[in-house]
């Protein structure tokens, strides 16, 4: 079992995600700094945060759910703020697709996690 939330495989993909598109937002018009800039690397932040905050709650499973359900959530607005940076030519056609396709990889995992908590429950408690 992970010790830790950094552990986690989902956590380090989301957290390399996140660190991705904040390089990458850098080059964004500077009239997106309040909008698009920013709401994008606060998404994809939080779906970090939220695996943590839920995986220091584990041994509560439906605090643990709600918490990696957010995360979800926050992985899904992600993808959106994507899209709008693909169609408005801030993001490249590849770098689109490959952030997509690693953000639908958090997703599946997140789900896992939500259909299965007692996976991460302390030994002590399962």
């Amino acid at each position: 079992m992970s010790k830790s939330f950094r552990d986690l495989k989902v956590y380090q993909l989301a957290y390399q995600l996140a660190m991705e598109i904040f390089h990458l937002s850098k080059s964004f018009p500077k009239e997106e700094r309040y909008s698009l800039t920013d709401q994008i690397r606060r998404s994809s932040r939080s779906v970090c945060a939220n695996i943590a905050e839920g995986y220091r709650k584990k041994r509560y499973p439906k605090h643990f759910r709600l918490k990696i359900t957010v995360a979800d959530g926050e992985a899904s607005e992600t993808t959106v703020h994507l899209d709008f940076a693909k169609d408005c030519s801030y993001l490249s056609s590849e770098d689109h697709h490959s952030l997509t396709k690693r953000y639908e990889e958090v997703g599946r995992m997140l789900g896992s996690m939500v259909n299965h908590p007692e996976r991460f429950l302390p030994r002590s408690l399962r």
